[in-house]
């Protein structure tokens, strides 16, 4: 698996650089990049699947792809137990049979996720699955409007993610039999949530980092390349604040499926529209609404920091194979070609 390596970037004291600048000769000037002062809030694997359109047997470009999907597995960060909704909300409590909605931990009438609940990331699966209103990401490596996306399901229950990416067929009252197709393995890799303080009287942000191990440099990736999949990428995200409304660039979910915060999250926003994802646990509750900007498509540029693969991917170190088996097709994954 991809290993990150990335430490807290601190810009150098006066009496560092007079020292460096002692050792380096008299009268000799030496100047110095400010380096951004990062943090790791968060790290874990990412997946990518997309679905082709309704009765689509096959997808041979972004014109037949109805979904894309982003997985998120956080695997460690500042925190080793994360909030997250309770598990009688959202669809995780539909799931197990809960009256959803009813719930005291939440507002009367709420499908999106509320409540609270304690889980150890490191001991634990904790699932988020994501959908992007747009379906693809913004082009790091330009800079573009904000892609809005939301969480459509968080489980600690891996058969809750296979049986969402499974295909289905069903009747309707107007066009008869229709065909759901399965979702297909896109992409898999590292991500790293990051709290980043550029200084010199710049806001704190949070950006969302990837790098991909499959499919490995080399192969083919059309689908890759024409759903925005690009090897690694970096991101600025922001959350959307649920008691705002919508704007006319992005009008978001309906109310009722919208995420109830607890408290100490909400506050993070206070007037604001949106606000960083600091912390992550936002991510953990159903109907989080967020954007993606366009940060960078080379990350050690900038932030400072490398994302690099131990050794040669092979299909058999997978994770994604080894966490939703046989669930998806795999030849955009494996082979980087439409399927």
């Amino acid at each position: 698996m991809i290993q990150l390596s990335l430490q807290a970037q601190r810009i150098p004291t006066s009496q560092q650089q007079k020292d460096r600048q002692d050792n380096m000769g008299q009268g000799q000037e030496l100047k110095t990049r400010a380096q951004p002062h990062v943090e790791i809030q968060e790290g874990g694997e990412i997946f990518f699947f997309y679905r082709p359109k309704v009765d689509k047997e096959e997808a041979h470009s972004a014109d037949d792809v109805q979904r894309l999907y982003t997985v998120l597995r956080p695997e460690s960060g500042e925190r080793s137990v994360e909030e997250k909704q309770a598990p009688d909300s959202g669809k995780e409590g539909i799931k197990k049979g809960s009256d959803v909605g009813k719930s005291s931990s939440g507002k009367n009438g709420s499908e999106g996720g509320h409540g609270s609940q304690k889980v150890n990331i490191e001991k634990q699966p904790l699932l988020r699955f994501i959908i992007m209103g747009r379906k693809s990401l913004p082009d790091p490596s330009k800079k573009s409007r904000p892609y809005w996306g939301f969480v459509e399901m968080v489980t600690t229950n891996i058969e809750d993610v296979k049986t969402a990416l499974k295909g289905e067929e069903y009747d309707t009252s107007t066009r008869g039999h229709r065909f759901k197709p399965p979702a297909r393995a896109l992409g898999e890799g590292v991500y790293r949530i990051l709290r980043h303080d550029p200084g010199k009287g710049k806001k704190m942000h949070t950006h969302l980092i990837y790098k991909l191990e499959f499919p490995p440099e080399g192969k083919n990736n059309e689908p890759q390349e024409s759903l925005n999949i690009k090897p690694e990428g970096s991101f600025l995200i922001q959350i959307k604040n649920p008691d705002q409304h919508g704007t006319s660039q992005f009008s978001g979910l309906q109310n009722k499926r919208k995420a109830v915060f607890p408290a100490h999250l909400q506050g993070k926003f206070g007037h604001l529209r949106y606000c960083p994802a600091d912390p992550p646990d936002f991510l953990n509750y159903e109907g989080c609404e967020f954007l993606l900007i366009s940060a960078s498509d080379d990350i050690e540029e900038e932030l400072e920091s490398e994302l690099g693969t131990e050794a040669e991917p092979d299909a058999s170190c997978s994770d994604l194979l080894k966490t939703f088996g046989e669930t998806a097709s795999t030849s955009a994954l494996l082979k980087g070609t439409w399927v």
